[in-house]
């Protein structure tokens, strides 16, 4: 079998790893498939480069292949999205300062709580006639969407009550030591290099927000995906036996090594191994922290495209973009993911497959089995914080009823 080439776009953070892992470990190779990485420091370069034809795929924030399929902010492209790279993964990270007014030292905050006290750090802001500034790293981000999330339910209207700006991810740290930031929702491991530095506190985890959100996603132009599709399902199969590797315990050291080389993150593997073990030091020198599933990559079809977390995602882009709830552009947006492919790809594989392609997101609050068109499935708790559930049929409905 002839290799065939596919140029993938990434950002130096943990959850590029299975792309990465596929092509290291020989499982791209499997499928007849060589992977060749451009590493990039901004979103905006990495969707760029996507975009001109440079790369063929890209390691992308979901949000912002919708974003770019609608055209906000640029001329509308069709991207497409067969698979999801991992759920959550990100933290929110404050500066010490803050962090000592809010946070409840040597342990990741209760979002109320936590929550309760950043209002009030907001009130005494905006009386002395300043902003609290929050760092995400895009707009259409998820970064972005569950750092509004969280602040609303909370009370805290978002650029209003604070200012949210955009810092790409290895830029976070400098903006908090500059004192340009008071805090920013970042992925792995750009708060633990916060913390190493010793200019900022992690307080709260993305998972705390929204239990199993949807993070990152393999994206290309929806040209591509329908030109090479071969590659496309023969990648998909691949990264899934990354994943496999790569939630084995017994591999962490092995995986963290070959992450942190200068051509992938270019970082120190033991801050990398805080992300993949789910044991953060959330303050310079303190000790490790077990938070289960902070970032969450293989199981429970983690890698499944669900059109109802796309459509979440678009239900976000509506409330914070200030848009009118469009049917059109809901359905353009869900069809950017594409479980079609990702179930082409993997039937008869004997991996794990769902029977539907969509759910109530955040209606699993105990161990569930769901149907599944093979293997077997058992979701673990997806809830958000406040209790909301979100009805991909019912989207109008949902925004209605949001702070």
């Amino acid at each position: 079998m002839a290799t065939r080439t596919l140029r993938i776009g990434f950002l130096p953070l943990v959850d590029a790893c299975l792309p990465i892992l596929a092509q290291e470990h020989g499982f791209a190779e499997e499928e007849g498939l060589s992977l060749s990485f451009v590493r990039d420091v901004s979103w905006a370069t990495v969707l760029d480069r996507l975009l001109y034809g440079h790369t063929d795929a890209a390691h992308l924030l979901a949000p912002l292949a919708i974003a770019t399929t609608l055209g906000r902010g640029r001329p509308a492209q069709a991207m497409s999205a067969p698979f999801v790279l991992g759920l959550n993964g990100n933290a929110i990270t404050l500066s010490k300062a803050l962090a000592a007014k809010v946070a409840e030292p040597g342990r990741l905050g209760d979002p109320r709580k936590l929550g309760a006290a950043l209002k009030a750090e907001a009130e005494t802001a905006l009386a002395s006639g300043k902003r609290l500034r929050m760092g995400v790293v895009h707009r259409y981000s998820s970064h972005n969407y569950k750092l509004r999330y969280w602040l609303a339910a909370c009370g805290i209207r978002p650029d209003q009550d604070v200012e949210i700006v955009t810092v790409a991810p290895p830029f976070v740290a400098d903006a908090l030591a500059n004192g340009e930031i008071d805090g920013a929702c970042v992925g792995e491991p750009w708060n633990s290099v916060c913390v190493e530095r010793d200019v900022g506190v992690i307080v709260l985890a993305t998972a705390q927000i929204w239990r199993r959100g949807v993070e990152k996603v393999l994206a290309m132009r929806e040209a591509v995906l329908d030109e090479r599709r071969p590659e496309v399902e023969g990648l998909i199969r691949a990264m899934r036996k990354a994943g496999a590797h790569f939630v084995n315990p017994v591999n962490l050291e092995l995986n963290c090594h070959i992450l942190a080389r200068p051509e992938y993150l270019n970082a120190d593997r033991k801050l990398i191994a805080r992300a993949v073990s789910d044991r953060l030091v959330l303050s310079h020198g303190a000790p490790p922290v077990h938070y289960p599933d902070f970032m969450f990559q293989h199981s429970e079809a983690a890698n499944f495209p669900w059109v109802s977390q796309a459509a979440w995602l678009y239900s976000q882009m509506v409330r914070w973009d200030q848009l009118e709830f469009d049917a059109d552009q809901a359905r353009q947006a869900t069809r950017v993911f594409r479980p079609d492919v990702y179930r082409n790809a993997t039937q008869g594989t004997g991996d794990d497959l769902p029977a539907a392609n969509s759910k109530v997101e955040g209606s699993v609050t105990r161990l569930t089995q769901v149907g599944a068109q093979q293997g077997n499935i058992t979701l673990s708790s997806n809830n958000f914080f406040d209790g909301m559930t979100f009805d991909p049929e019912r989207v109008q409905e949902y925004l209605a009823s949001l702070p």
